[in-house]
């Protein structure tokens, strides 16, 4: 009976070790969702853009009153205080609360300017997240591609294995050469190291990817095992398209956002006003009051002046901005077309590698192979062949790669989500 119930224990505890090293499947969206979600850049703009909101919304907010009390004309001689009807004794205690009335004009040109610092932060964050996504797209399509050499290796290694089994046998026969043996022996310890290699490049994605997903670096999980081309097209590049583009929409929110601080400069020419209401508690005389209005006056010369010139200034930037904006849009039609045209033959040369390249060497091994196993081959010969193939093989991957990297490149530069 002991012996059933430690039995079961240790299976129960087996089932559960495996369950906690299930390895999760990841898609290439998944992780996308997830950068955007989850990485510590995007939340900073995120809580960057309530800090200015909540900004606007404080920005029409009026100065609290400012209340003041305190003694006015009291004699030294305090002995006076008690003459009442002495019209000497003017001593009095003073109760004052005084308002300052911002202009409303400038209260609004400030919730504006605000929220356009806001305006902008946001598109800072879509253009960090088109950033995090090109380089999550890379690191995926790295293990992709890797994976899929690994594969390669694998079957190159057993097909290298056999053929080194019939030419050893066929050696003791005097049919085959032992330098030719060698060769194969040297080759199949280089698909270990190239093996290694690959590992290596796929550990490093790994963990590239978990850090932009914000999870253990070391955590495993499993991959697509297909990943298309989307073969684009060759279009014309849509200048109006390129404007939308976040960090040049973010320049152009700047410029309004320096029209808008210039509108606040503007707007110090306007007056503010307030209010003072005063009680005069006296000890020898009726007690007294008053009510005053104030007004500022900015259209001296000398509070004028730095309105205009920090106005010229803002002129000057927004000019210098106007230009930096026409320059990205330029940079960014360039490496669009670039990216196009690059894709179009890269796309020719893999499918030249797919539909004929390949398939020939291949046909060239079978071929070598068929004369082998007829005695009419040289191992030699067999084994050039076999590494053709396999040379193709991961010349093709590279293509992909190639192909995979500038369609991420291409959709960073369009900011496709």
């Amino acid at each position: 009976m002991k012996n059933g119930i430690l039995v079961l224990f240790f299976v129960c505890l087996k089932t559960m070790s495996g369950f906690s090293q299930e390895v999760t499947h990841v898609t290439l969206e998944e992780v996308l969702q997830q950068v955007e979600t989850n990485y510590p850049s995007i939340l900073q703009y995120q809580e960057n853009i309530k800090s200015w909101q909540a900004k606007a919304e404080a920005s029409t907010a009026w100065m609290p009153p400012t209340f003041s009390t305190g003694f006015m004309q009291f004699p030294y001689d305090l002995a006076m205080l008690k003459e009442k009807n002495d019209p000497m004794n003017q001593a009095a205690v003073n109760f004052s609360v005084e308002q300052m009335i911002v202009n409303p004009g400038k209260l609004n040109a400030k919730k504006a300017y605000f929220n356009s610092l806001s305006e902008i932060e946001k598109s800072n964050s879509e253009w960090t997240k088109n950033k995090l996504r090109k380089e999550a797209k890379v690191l995926y399509y790295t293990r992709y591609v890797n994976e899929k050499k690994k594969t390669i290796l694998s079957e190159s290694e057993e097909i290298l294995e056999i053929l080194l089994k019939t030419a050893e046998a066929r050696f003791s026969n005097n049919q085959s050469k032992l330098q030719t043996i060698y060769k194969g022996k040297a080759r199949l310890a280089e698909l270990n190291n190239m093996q290694y290699m690959l590992s290596g490049t796929i550990a490093e994605s790994n963990i590239g990817l978990n850090i932009l997903m914000v999870r253990d670096v070391m955590a495993p999980f499993q991959i697509d095992s297909v990943v298309k081309i989307k073969k684009y097209d060759l279009n014309p590049v849509n200048s109006s398209t390129i404007s939308k583009r976040s960090d040049i929409a973010a320049i152009a929110k700047s410029i309004e956002s320096m029209n808008l601080e210039q509108k606040i400069m503007k707007t110090g020419k306007k007056p503010d006003f307030g209010i003072r209401a005063e009680h005069m508690q006296m000890f020898g005389m009726p007690n007294q009051w008053s009510l005053m209005g104030m007004i500022t006056i900015p259209i001296v010369p000398w509070s004028s002046k730095m309105y205009t010139s920090e106005a010229k200034a803002i002129d000057f930037k927004v000019q210098s901005m106007e230009f930096e904006k026409r320059n990205m849009q330029l940079m960014a039609q360039r490496m669009i077309a670039e990216k196009q045209i690059m894709l179009q033959y890269e796309y020719g040369q893999y499918e030249n590698y797919k539909s004929k390249i390949v398939p020939a060497f291949e046909n060239n091994l079978q071929a070598n192979l068929l004369a082998y196993r007829q005695n009419t081959g040289d191992f030699f010969i067999l084994l050039d062949a076999w590494e053709m193939v396999l040379m193709k093989k991961m010349e093709m991957y590279d293509k992909l790669f190639t192909i995979l990297n500038l369609e991420a490149e291409y959709e960073y530069e369009n900011e496709t989500k």
